[in-house]
């Protein structure tokens, strides 16, 4: 099997991922990295300039692979209970099945020089924007109660993003398990009275 550029550059993220999640940003070395992944730290620099060149990119790849998903979910013409469970289904999995470099985007993104930092947080709130959208137009139709949106917003996303800490594979629930019921607390929780009682005969019908 022939290992290119881009099977090198991939393996890098991973394992940069893996130990800034551990370690930290500020406790990682590109000579920890280098030995790591089993290259020179030249061939490492080769790759990618800097510590701060891979953050960046680490933090932009997890916002494009779920981004323009959660985005769709937003702009749809379905129910604000419909479109917020498939949001919060959405984030939950990929949280799960990339514990590493979630946890970068969440903990470590902070720690990004100015060059990168502006437009890392200009897309983690555009990120952010989606959900509040759902949750807004939900209390304007009525079929979510009168909430404080932002904060409601926050609030989910920080149920969502727990999941890097605890999830283990070993446990008794699957990723997608988890990401259900997550959805189902969250969309039940914001529901008006008669809402919860069409949202639930509604998911019990799989719809």
């Amino acid at each position: 099997m022939t290992i290119t550029g881009r099977d090198t550059r991939d393996r890098i993220l991973r394992e940069a991922a893996s130990l800034y999640r551990r370690n930290g940003f500020h406790g990682t070395s590109m000579q920890d990295l280098a030995d790591v992944v089993g290259i020179t730290k030249s061939s490492l620099y080769h790759h990618y300039p800097s510590k701060q060149a891979l953050l960046a990119e680490i933090v932009e790849a997890t916002m494009e692979r779920v981004g323009p998903q959660v985005r769709s979910a937003a702009e749809s013409d379905r129910p604000a209970g419909e479109r917020l469970h498939l949001a919060v289904r959405l984030h939950t999995v990929e949280a799960i099945r990339d514990q590493d470099a979630v946890a970068c985007f969440i903990e470590e993104g902070r720690h990004l020089a100015p060059t990168y930092l502006e437009a890392h947080v200009a897309k983690r709130d555009r990120y952010e924007r989606y959900f509040r959208r759902i949750i807004e137009e939900g209390v304007d139709s009525g079929e979510f109660r009168p909430l404080d949106v932002p904060l409601t917003a926050m609030a989910i996303l920080g149920l969502c993003n727990s999941v890097v800490r605890w999830f283990r594979p070993e446990g008794d629930h699957t990723p997608e398990e988890i990401a259900d019921e997550f959805a189902d607390l969250a969309v039940r929780g914001m529901a008006a009275e008669t809402s919860t009682v069409m949202w639930e005969a509604g998911h019990d019908r799989g719809a």
